[in-house]
């Protein structure tokens, strides 16, 4: 049995560096890291200034940077075989194309927040596996966000990193075209180690919610269907047009504040249904943090139930790969399983009993042979801390 391993950090910053070296004839200033994320419960509450309980993973991308005395921006990566090449003016939305935007996203951000950005050198080193629904596109974004904060001189104070935050949210919608809402940075920046985050988009506040997976005897298992699960081809700004009409409708600013007696008085079946999830959700993550709080895990698992049908039935976002894994997961001995992320294929993440997992693995594995799936890959996860800086060792404590 094995899984994606997050690979060692010191090993990888090394690498990254030595092939920087190679690749720019100089040295990087600076290697930032920031970890992608699994969201527990709260799937697409977050642009509805809802309730989201995501974590970070100890799987992370990395990016060296150098400063440069012009304004050139070189932007390279291990993964990617074409580089981007161009002027500081160049990097705003509409003038880069394909993964290089969430690079150049964050530089413009930075400019357009007021900071004297200068011409970098970049190079990327991802490890969060893509289109996975794993926000490997937001581990990218705070990487280098981080790296380039202290070419500025910025320490990562909490407020600094809530400003990056925002900064990270810009290039991603406004650069690289995807509507999300914010998850994903804020997490990433912000998590704390063996904790999930709680995150309120109403008032936009973060409380970390100790999980104490190990003292329940629970490891948290992330199946990652690898059916490619991307958030500019429509299906997410449908899902959120939808949303937004719905809260139109009923009066409201967001769903947030929508009543369910009133949701489900509304004319428009399917917008009916999607609202009617984004209310239920935000319900079910008080819920959760509630049954964690409590070490009520087999209430956690029921919630986990609910939402997955009410993403695959309401919001409908599920898959028949994913419908596959928590189903099986769930014969298997799972705890709790469901789908995880913005949907349309990616991940599910399960609860499972540590003398489970391995059986929930094979499980998962002959149920998608049988079914003439593509293989899924597996990641074994513990809840990580926020973006930091890295030198040949160890990542700076993210809890500034």
């Amino acid at each position: 049995m094995s899984f994606v391993e997050p690979g060692d950090t010191a090993d990888l910053t090394r690498e990254l560096r030595a092939e920087f070296r190679s690749t720019f004839d100089r040295d990087p200033d600076v290697v930032g890291r920031a970890p992608g994320r699994v969201n527990l419960i709260g799937e697409h509450t977050d642009y509805n200034a809802g309730l989201v309980l995501p974590l970070a993973l100890p799987h992370a991308t990395y990016a060296a940077i150098a400063r440069r005395d012009d304004d050139r921006v070189r932007i390279a990566s291990r993964q990617e075989p074409t580089p981007w090449e161009g002027a500081l003016d160049a990097v705003g939305p509409g003038r880069v194309e394909g993964w290089p935007t969430y690079v150049a996203g964050v530089l413009w951000a930075l400019r357009e927040a007021g900071h004297d950005v200068p011409g970098v050198d970049v190079l990327v080193d991802g490890r969060v596996p893509l289109g996975a629904g794993l926000s490997s596109s937001a581990a990218l974004e705070c990487a280098v966000a981080v790296g380039v904060a202290d070419l500025l001189g910025l320490l990562l104070t909490r407020d600094v990193r809530r400003e990056l935050v925002a900064a990270c949210m810009r290039a991603e919608t406004e650069v690289a075209g995807a509507p999300t809402g914010g998850m994903d940075q804020t997490v990433s920046l912000l998590a704390e180690a063996g904790a999930a985050l709680l995150i309120d988009f109403d008032d936009h506040t973060t409380a970390p919610v100790d999980l104490g997976l190990p003292a329940a005897g629970l490891a948290l298992l992330v199946t990652d269907t690898r059916v490619s699960h991307a958030l500019v081809d429509g299906g997410y700004a449908a899902r959120r047009a939808d949303c937004e009409a719905a809260a139109a409708a009923l009066g409201v600013a967001s769903l947030r504040h929508a009543d369910l007696d009133a949701v489900e008085a509304l004319a428009d079946e399917q917008v009916r249904r999607r609202a009617r999830h984004i209310v239920t959700e935000i319900v079910r993550v008080r819920e959760t943090v509630d049954a964690v709080g409590a070490g009520d895990w087999a209430a956690v698992g029921r919630l986990f139930a609910a939402s997955h049908v009410s993403m695959r039935d309401d919001f409908e976002i599920s898959c028949p790969e994913l419908d596959t894994v928590v189903e099986t997961a769930l014969q298997a001995g799972a705890t709790g399983s469901r789908m995880t992320g913005g949907g349309f294929g990616g991940s599910a993440v399960s609860l499972v009993p540590v003398e489970r997992v391995e059986a929930t693995v094979r499980a998962i594995d002959t149920a998608f042979v049988a079914a003439g799936y593509r293989a899924p890959q597996h990641l074994l996860v513990e809840p990580a801390a926020g973006a930091g800086l890295v030198e040949d060792g160890p990542v700076e404590d993210g809890s500034a």
